[in-house]
C-alpha cells in the first residue's frame, strides 16, 4: 500500500504552488457561480498539481554516462551545430532531442557530473516544440558543461506552443552532479543534450526517456563506483 502511495504523492516542484493555488482558487470560484462547475475545478486543479510533480529518481553513477535530463519522448537523434551563443565550437555534433508534452514531469536534471561554464538566456518564438527549427528560433536556455576529463557537452531547454517561462536553478562556474535538478520549463516544451565530439548517441528516436535515469550515450570515462543516485536528496 505504501508503495503505491509513494507513485501518487510525489513531491511538487515549488514553482507549482502559485499556480495550484491558483487554479484552486478559480475552480472554487466557478464552482460557487454555477455547482455543475465544481467537478471541472476539481480536474484542473488536479492536474497543475499532476504537471508539477518532482518525483525522485535513481541516477546511475559510472562516469561516462550521459543520462536525460527530462522527461519524454526522444523526437530526434541527429547531427547539429551547438547553439552559436555557448560559444562551442561550430561543428556538428550528435544532437538528441528530448520533447516533453504537458503530461510528463518538467524538471530537468543535469545529464553528467561536471561545472556548468556558460550559460545564456536567447528569447525567440514559441513554435511547436516538436519542429527541428524550434531548436534555432524558439526561445531557450543553453548551458554548456564541462564534464570529467575536460569533455564538454551542451544542455538547451527549448520553450514550447504553451511554455512561457524557462526557469533555471543553477549558475555559471556550478559543479553538478549528473541527476541534479537543473531548472524546469511551464507546459510543454523540449530539451536538446548536444553530445561531445565523436560520442555516438546510444538513444534512439521514439524511445522514451526518464529524467535522471535513461543513458542517452557513454563518453567512454573509466569506470567508478557501480550504484544507484538518489536524485531526490538534492
Amino acid at each position: 500500500m505504501k508503495n503505491a502511495l509513494d507513485t501518487v504523492l510525489v513531491p511538487i516542484h515549488r514553482e507549482g504552488y502559485p499556480f495550484i493555488t491558483l487554479c484552486a482558487l478559480l475552480g472554487f470560484g466557478i464552482g460557487f457561480l454555477w455547482s455543475p462547475l465544481w467537478f471541472a475545478g476539481i480536474l484542473l486543479t488536479a492536474w497543475c498539481v499532476y504537471f508539477f510533480r518532482d518525483p525522485p529518481r535513481v541516477t546511475p553513477t559510472r562516469q561516462g554516462l550521459v543520462i536525460s535530463p527530462a522527461d519524454g519522448l526522444v523526437q530526434s537523434v541527429s547531427k547539429a551545430e551547438p547553439p552559436p551563443e555557448l560559444d562551442m565550437p561550430a561543428k556538428p555534433v550528435w544532437r538528441v532531442c528530448v520533447f516533453m508534452n504537458v503530461f510528463d514531469v518538467h524538471v530537468n536534471r543535469a545529464p553528467v557530473d561536471g561545472t556548468i561554464t556558460k550559460m545564456e538566456y536567447r528569447p525567440g518564438k514559441f513554435l511547436n516544440a516538436s519542429l527541428d527549427k524550434a531548436s534555432s528560433d524558439n526561445e531557450r536556455q543553453s548551458f554548456r558543461i564541462e564534464a570529467e576529463g575536460g569533455k564538454e557537452l551542451a544542455v538547451v531547454q527549448i520553450a514550447g506552443l504553451v511554455a512561457r517561462r524557462i526557469l533555471a536553478d543553477v549558475e555559471t562556474g556550478d559543479d553538478v552532479k549528473a541527476g541534479q535538478r537543473i531548472g524546469m520549463i511551464r507546459f510543454g516544451s523540449r530539451v536538446d543534450v548536444y553530445l561531445p565530439p565523436n560520442v555516438v548517441p546510444m538513444a534512439v528516436e521514439g524511445q522514451r526517456a526518464i529524467a535522471g535515469e535513461t543513458v542517452l550515450a557513454d563518453m567512454g570515462g573509466p569506470k567508478g563506483k557501480e550504484g544507484p543516485r538518489d536524485g531526490a536528496t538534492r
